[in-house]
């Protein structure tokens, strides 16, 4: 693998998600995201990343909800793809910050107009009675809206952005004898590379 090595990892990145891209697997942009609390406690969740550039790996949400309260206490995650049909993993360690509104205004216009409602009746993480409660809000929702042709964004969902500072790329190979390259940015902004020992 260290052969063809993008020296880049973000192009590296790019490149791999293009192939597992072309495959018949489901959503081969869902990454595991794990936060940190205040306490200290784990927690990880799958989500769909929806941009990555040279600034990081962008995923969108609801501020409100549990994942928003750890990044709110605690600005680290980590994510972690998983590719198994390719027998590939990454896993991304660093930084969290809040895209722009105006990024967040652009990606929910996006959205189809079910998601758009869906966004705004959701009040994530919270407390439901029963899903008929929920289908509830989304009608309440749906009559609100019914004369509207753009939906606003509602301020509390948005973008957050993962800033890398390590990025591990793992191969599976026979005997269990996989390979490992970690990208690690140093102090001048530039990518170290390391193999490391499965």
């Amino acid at each position: 693998m260290q052969t063809d090595l993008d020296p880049d990892p973000i192009k590296q990145f790019k490149s791999w998600l293009d192939e597992a891209m072309q495959t018949d697997m489901l959503e081969p942009n869902a990454m595991n995201l794990a936060t940190c609390n205040k306490e200290g406690a784990l927690s990880s969740r799958m989500v769909l990343l929806k941009e990555v550039d040279e600034r990081g790996f962008v995923f969108f949400t609801n501020y409100e909800s549990r994942k928003a309260a750890d990044i709110e206490a605690y600005a680290q995650a980590a994510l972690c793809f998983w590719w198994g049909v390719l027998e590939r993993q990454v896993r991304i360690e660093g930084s969290v910050e809040l895209i722009s509104e105006q990024d967040s205004d652009e990606y929910f216009a996006s959205r189809t107009r079910g998601s758009q409602i869906g966004a705004i009746a959701s009040k994530q993480s919270g407390r439901l009675d029963s899903y008929q409660q929920l289908r509830d809000q989304v009608t309440q929702v749906e009559q609100q809206f019914a004369d509207t042709e753009q939906i606003p964004r509602p301020k509390y969902w948005g973008g957050y952005r993962v800033i890398p500072q390590r990025i591990e790329f793992w191969l599976g190979r026979p005997n269990r004898l996989h390979e490992r390259l970690c990208y690690t940015r140093t102090a001048d902004g530039s990518w170290e590379i390391d193999r490391l020992s499965p």
